[in-house]
């Protein structure tokens, strides 16, 4: 249990310095999604002209935000669970359900990160968006389908990083170290509620 304990330091420090750039990214994604919502919909209903690209930025930024934001929801409990199964449960067994949810879990992602880098470096990721282009000094770029799609790639592996740790914290819970692990970082959220 010590090995693990030692382990688990700073590993969770480490995930929980990405998540917190992760974080950041997501909210400047959010921020950005609403601009060129926005945007469209002036375009479209006070000019009667409908932009091109807002729809596919804000499906951009859409999933980006979504692959940066996953990760830090993951490891703070925030996706759906079943509590009230485990509440009937003893604390042991429930520690052993939720372990084998977690392995179930990382079976499951590990194929994810295959199909994201599939989606990146396979034949979808050659091509580029339709409509969204970056200026650059001599014209404009045109943004290709894999930086949409790599979003999908490092929100997977984000989420399989998590759920290695929180696998290992579930082990040393059922060995009976709970009180010894690390807190987890809960970020600017948890620091307001205190």
């Amino acid at each position: 249990m010590g090995l693990l304990l030692a382990v688990l330091a700073p590993m969770g420090a480490v995930i929980g310095f990405v998540l917190k750039i992760g974080r950041a990214i997501g909210i400047v994604a959010i921020a950005v999604m609403v601009v060129a919502i926005l945007i469209q919909v002036v375009a479209r209903y006070v000019f009667n002209n409908a932009l091109p690209w807002p729809d596919e930025a804000a499906r951009f930024c859409m999933l980006w935000m979504t692959g940066l934001m996953a990760p830090t929801a993951f490891r703070r409990g925030g996706f759906v669970a079943l509590d009230m199964i485990s509440g009937f449960m003893s604390d042991r067994v429930a520690a052993v359900l939720s372990l084998i949810l977690l392995l179930v879990s990382v079976l499951i992602l590990f194929v994810a990160v295959q199909i994201g880098w599939s989606e990146v470096t396979g034949f979808g990721g050659r091509f580029a968006t339709a409509s969204l282009y970056l200026p650059t000094f001599d014209g404009w770029f045109r943004v290709p389908r894999s930086w949409m799609m790599l979003s999908l790639l490092v929100g997977v592996v984000l989420l399989f990083v998590v759920n290695i740790e929180l696998i290992l914290r579930s082990l040393v819970t059922m060995m009976g170290g709970g009180d010894r692990l690390p807190q987890l970082d809960m970020g600017d959220m948890a620091a307001g509620s205190e």
